[in-house]
């Protein structure tokens, strides 16, 4: 059974030493949780975030600054369905601090979930980064 969950915080982007990663920390409170559990979610900045960029969306150009924020817009979208993936999973049912790694290696059977959910969400991250961004 999958719990609801509501997200209280979000904080981030991080870039992750040592790691070619970006993460966002989250504040998650579950309706039966006398407080908020913390879930720091990884995303692979080649495997999961260029996929999605270059590959899904097919976007190059704009200036640094227009990099930067489509790469917070997507790095956050990417987190949060991550993070609704980790629920269906139930990785956080328990009240400890959780950590979601990139969905390679040993996460790697997730991925495809992950891949699945950047098609479907295509034109409307498009739509976003147009709104957004005007790229």
């Amino acid at each position: 059974m999958v719990e609801p969950y509501t997200i209280l915080k979000v904080m981030g982007p991080y870039r992750e030493p040592r790691e070619s990663a970006l993460s966002f920390d989250y504040s998650v409170q579950r309706p039966h949780w006398a407080t908020p559990q913390g879930v720091r979610v990884k995303i692979a900045l080649e495997e999961e975030l260029d996929l999605l960029k270059t590959k899904i969306l097919q976007l190059a150009g704009g200036t640094v600054g227009q990099q930067l924020r489509i790469n917070q817009l997507l790095g956050r979208a990417i987190a949060d369905r991550k993070l609704e993936i980790a629920n269906e999973e139930n990785l956080f049912n328990d009240r400890r601090d959780v950590m979601l790694d990139p969905f390679t290696g040993t996460w790697a059977h997730l991925f495809p979930r992950l891949e699945a959910w950047m098609h479907q969400e295509r034109d409307g991250l498009r739509q976003e980064i147009t709104d957004k961004v005007g790229l």
